[in-house]
């Protein structure tokens, strides 16, 4: 899906300076334990599939949408493996816009839905092993990638 009218309106009054922007991140694994990443059309790098909450929509409402949109999966929020921001989650996008994220990290698992790459978001999806992370753009601890190695949520 395209910036929502909130974010555009927001862009209009503040142009490309920096906005606070809610975010929601979804750690997705298939049945051999790889996670999912995603690569957005026109970009090299590779990324969690993400994106941000909109007005009164939760942030469990908002990972399972965002994880539709972009992979074709339907998925459950299990638990929050983590809740990240501040200045090293500052993040200036292609054409100028610039967002500080503040961004929850959500396990979830797969109930439906097929995968579904080259989609009107995301130009490939592809799964990864814990070590073998692709280098992603967002500054997120390796402990999140990590399955046997988290208990407890990680705050930043």
């Amino acid at each position: 899906m395209t910036m929502s009218k909130y974010y555009k309106d927001l862009r209009d009054k503040f142009g490309p300076d920096f906005i606070f922007m809610p975010a929601v991140v979804a750690i997705i694994r298939n049945a051999e334990d790889e996670i999912l990443f995603g690569r957005k059309h026109g970009e090299e790098a590779w990324g969690l599939i993400a994106g941000a909450i909109e007005l009164g929509e939760t942030p469990a409402g908002a990972v399972c949408r965002e994880v539709l949109e972009e992979t074709g999966l339907i998925v459950s929020p299990d638990r929050i493996i983590g809740v990240f921001g501040g200045n090293q989650h500052r993040y200036t996008y292609s054409n100028g816009h610039k967002v500080e994220y503040l961004s929850i990290v959500f396990d979830c698992k797969i109930t439906g839905g097929s995968l579904s790459p080259d989609n009107e978001e995301m130009k490939d999806l592809k799964y990864f092993k814990e070590n073998e992370i692709p280098e992603i753009s967002n500054p997120y601890p390796i402990e999140i990638f990590m399955k046997s190695s988290r208990r407890e949520a990680i705050f930043e």
